[in-house]
């Protein structure tokens, strides 16, 4: 009888333990999930003004077309990779940074836009937003990193297994564009 006993006390702790783990890596996919909203938010925050800093620099007649039209395509582009996956999004949102990063280089050369009273809060605004982002692109790939950790790190990668669990993709800069620091001449 008491090697029933003790048989059925490891199967119970056993079973706790299955359930502490799986209860973990829930927790852990739902914070990347979590996660990856709040990239969400910001990124819709800086497509919303990118219309609106576009519309200010129109209305300076001699600024150069191609520049705008490059970050109308790639701010298209960024919508439409908005239900990919991490990778293909962040090549687009690194394609997005890069036309965004050149039209501040060529507004350099328009000091009557620089002073544009518009146009700088929308600057300040739009660089809010950039750092809000890098923020949230950190914040994901540590709860990334954690989750995976958890499905790949034994004995929990047995029960990460066993339930489906799957290693969770970074967010991860793609674009040679937005790894080249940007070249401002004066």
């Amino acid at each position: 009888m008491p090697v029933l006993w003790i048989i059925l006390g490891i199967i119970v702790v056993l079973a706790l333990i299955f359930i502490g783990t799986y209860n973990s890596l829930v927790g852990l996919r739902n914070q990347v999930k979590n996660a990856w909203a709040q990239i969400d938010v910001q990124l819709k925050r800086r497509y919303d003004l990118i219309p609106n800093l576009v519309e200010t620099v129109k209305g300076y007649k001699n600024f150069e077309r191609e520049t705008l039209e490059a970050v109308v395509k790639a701010r298209n582009i960024a919508l439409q990779a908005s239900s990919a996956g991490a990778a293909e999004r962040g090549k687009a949102e690194g394609e997005l940074s890069g036309a965004l990063a050149r039209l501040m280089v060529v507004v350099e050369q328009y000091p009557d836009l620089k002073a544009n009273q518009n146009f700088l809060a929308l600057q300040e605004e739009l660089a809010s937003t950039e750092n809000k982002i890098s923020f949230s692109r950190q914040y994901y790939n540590d709860n990334v990193l954690r989750y995976n950790n958890q499905t790949q790190m034994f004995p929990s990668n047995i029960v990460a297994n066993m339930t489906g669990f799957k290693a969770g993709e970074f967010f991860e800069v793609t674009s040679e564009v937005e790894k080249n620091p940007v070249k401002v001449s004066f």
